[in-house]
């Protein structure tokens, strides 16, 4: 048998039997000629097992793209031709995983079991590893014990041990299994090696009555393993939440309209372009879709970032997310929900997670080479012992020990710690980590694209400057803005308060309220409304009949801090620019406020995308700051990204990590850290490989134990552990100097 390498460090690998090949037909999409279809692969965890699953797949017969996410073993697959999707199914499942129809319920459910797996048997495991320690302290120490003590001590640690390694292991043996079936070996097998060799040598000890018996060894080694199995899945899971957020939007219900007008919930999934749907105000679009009739207005905050609600009428085309505020419309829909404009920013995030999967294929690479290399050195201290006269017992002795000492565990800890530590001192300045490889490419940024409604400004109108008359006018005002859905009006109200409202009101979509105060007719809405000029600013203008208007000026507050982060994020080398989705004049005004030189407006969800991906090709390291849905695509697409707290699920999801508040001094805080976290990261790499170097002359020589060598390997866990918590201690503020 031929052995192929791959790590799999995730305990969750390609179960044994493969799930049965399903006709996935119902769930083929296809779209100018070219179908596609998306499938869930139970198992990969490893680019060993990308690699093959997408090499397999992509060599069908008219197979154009076969793409697998590891973060959600998600596997799209694009084809023309005569290719039946049963065929692309029997592949995946030919090479040992289990492969369904994309469902993202089921998968984020049975992703949530396994962590919870991983978390019962870490937690046996230190249950175990506490008990087998408190019977061997006396075998260590008590030197003066009788032989029958001894041997009572060790029935007990066999007593504990076996069920712990037997629970405990299970993530590890089932992976080793599944990948020597595979014609793979993981970084599971030797580590089951170790254990389970070290645990039957020690059964033997105390059958025989031997004089060493390391029952600790067996259970501290899956106690140090699985606190990085634990950590691994738990941010599996986190990234694969940004894709099931998305379907979860695409999976919803929306109302058709019948020929004969009689409305009825469909899934959003079942409609078809042509049909005519009705949208309530305040309901979102869940397909692209032409209006047909009704006026109102739309939110498209979330899709281009527009700030400003815009007038909508029949013939106008609005994208799926759009928000409909002021009153009911019949749209007729233009697309699929798998060809809307959600639909392609899901596929953008799915893209852009897809490419963040190259630091697990640098470690796969890595183990390709450390893994034999355990292997061979093992048995090559067998057969070296055996050749020297030492029983077949003392050469299993120092293989296992060589196992032992040389498990990866300080090398699997080295950078889950540092995240952790790092993870730790940011979620006390209010900023939160959800990728789990995001410190190392937050720490390699030498770009940052900045998104300016919700992230450069706080996204919610305020009341702004206003003139004296317009003071005199806010509390009359606010009585018809209190019955409006419109921003401005919500920032009208918010600055004066609670208060009455008008009688007799009503809203004229796209235009305004009017109503009736004291006995007197008033309107409240744009320039054009009312009879006056516009001013081209952020406005609203409010008038009893017969009065002149007044305005109220409305901002988008710029963050408080934003001057300052630009200057800080420039002296540490880094380039600022904004990149938006609203107008030239508002997005000029807010990049001059902030000191940001280059800027660009008007850009689409593709766009932003299609600019980040740019200049990651020419080279930079780039992060995205983004908050609404238009920048989910971008923001995957981006080397490092990071949404505000009050960005919208999408975004948040997708992104590296969060700040809350209303500070944009996260942002060189989280790259400060970044940078501290990455040098902590190949100071544990480096002394990884220093410990190996030294040790495993030492084991082959049979100079240590195997319970020694479980303590050295928990040493050198100890040690990148403490290296890791320099990162706690507090830095000094890099603000002290700027103006």
């Amino acid at each position: 048998m031929t052995a192929v390498v791959s790590a799999c460090p995730s305990g969750l690998s390609a179960p044994s039997t493969p799930t049965p090949a399903q006709d996935p037909s119902a769930f083929v999409v296809q779209k100018d000629g070219v179908k596609s279809l998306d499938l869930i692969v139970k198992g990969p965890s490893c680019g060993g097992c990308l690699s093959k699953i997408e090499s397999n797949v992509g060599k069908l017969a008219g197979v154009r793209i076969a793409r697998l996410n590891l973060s959600t073993g998600r596997l799209r697959v694009e084809w023309s031709g005569q290719l039946k999707p049963r065929t692309i199914v029997e592949m995946v499942a030919s090479l040992g995983y289990g492969v369904t129809a994309f469902d993202p319920g089921k998968a984020d459910i049975e992703s949530a079991r396994a962590e919870r797996r991983l978390i019962t048997a870490l937690t046996f495991a230190g249950v175990g590893t506490a008990a087998v320690m408190f019977m061997s302290e006396p075998l260590w120490f008590g030197s003066d014990l009788t032989a029958d003590i001894r041997n009572t001590l060790r029935w007990i640690s066999a007593a504990v041990a076996l069920p712990v390694v037997i629970v405990s292991g299970q993530p590890f043996f089932s992976s080793a299994l599944a990948s020597i079936r595979a014609r793979h070996l993981n970084m599971d097998v030797p580590i089951s090696l170790a254990v389970i060799l070290a645990l039957a040598l020690s059964l033997y000890e105390t059958v025989v009555g031997g004089q060493h018996a390391f029952f600790d060894a067996s259970v501290m080694l899956l106690f140090f393993l699985l606190i990085g199995r634990v950590l691994d899945a738990r941010l599996r899971r986190r990234a694969y939440a940004a894709a099931n957020e998305l379907a979860s939007f695409q999976t919803a219900t929306a109302t058709r309209l019948t020929s004969g007008g009689r409305a009825e919930a469909v899934r959003v999934v079942d409609i078809r372009p042509g049909d005519v749907l009705l949208v309530a105000a305040g309901e979102r679009l869940a397909v692209n879709a032409e209006i047909v009739s009704g006026k109102s207005e739309a939110d498209l905050r979330l899709v281009t970032g527009e700030v400003l609600p815009v007038a909508t009428t029949a013939g106008q085309t609005l994208h799926a997310g759009a928000v409909n505020l002021s009153a009911p419309i019949q749209v007729r829909a233009l697309s699929a929900a798998n060809d809307s404009l959600m639909a392609d920013i899901a596929r953008l995030l799915e893209a852009g997670e897809q490419k963040k999967s190259a630091y697990r294929r640098l470690a796969d690479k890595a183990a390709e080479l450390y893994i034999p290399q355990v292997h061979a050195t093992a048995a090559l201290g067998f057969v070296a012992w055996l050749m020297f006269g030492a029983t077949a017992a003392q050469a299993a002795y120092v293989a296992v020990t060589v196992l032992i000492i040389t498990c990866p565990c300080a090398l699997a800890l080295a950078a889950p710690l540092v995240q952790v530590v790092a993870a730790s001192r940011l979620f006390r300045e209010g900023i939160y980590l959800s990728s789990g490889d995001a410190l190392e490419r937050l720490a390699a940024i030498d770009h940052v694209v900045l998104d300016k409604t919700g992230t450069l400004t706080l996204g919610d109108p305020v009341l702004g400057a206003i003139s004296e008359e317009a003071r005199t006018a806010r509390n009359q005002a606010a009585m018809l803005a209190r019955a409006s859905h419109h921003p401005f009006s919500r920032a009208l109200v918010k600055a004066v308060g609670a208060g009455p409202i008008a009688q007799n009101i009503r809203e004229i979509p796209g235009q305004g309220v009017v109503g009736t105060i004291n006995g007197r007719h008033a309107k409240f809405g744009s320039a054009s409304f009312l009879g006056a000029t516009a001013s081209g600013g952020s406005e609203l203008w409010f008038a009893f009949e017969g009065d002149t208007p007044v305005a109220f000026h409305f901002d988008d507050a710029i963050r408080p801090d934003a001057a300052k982060t630009v200057i800080e994020l420039s002296a540490m080398g880094i380039e600022v620019e904004l990149l938006s989705g609203d107008g030239e004049e508002r997005v000029a005004r807010a990049a001059k406020a902030a000191g940001v030189r280059k800027w660009r407006a008007l850009a689409s969800p593709q766009s932003k995308a299609a600019h980040v991906k740019a200049l990651e090709t020419s080279g930079q390291k780039v992060l995205m700051v983004g908050d609404g849905l238009n920048d989910a695509g971008a923001l995957a697409s981006a080397h490092a990204s990071i949404a505000p707290g009050g960005a919208v699920d999408v975004s948040r999801l997708a992104s590296d990590c969060v700040f809350s508040g209303d500070s944009l001094r996260a942002i060189a805080q989280i790259i400060t850290t970044a940078r501290a976290a990455r040098a902590r990261m190949r100071e544990n790499f480096a002394f990884a490989a220093l410990y190996n170097i030294v040790v495993i002359p030492v084991a082959l020589a049979g100079w240590v134990t195997p319970l020694i060598a479980a303590i050295a390997m928990s040493a050198s866990s100890a040690v990148v552990t403490l290296n890791a918590l320099r990162i706690a201690a507090p830095s000094r503020s890099r603000w002290a100097g700027l103006p």
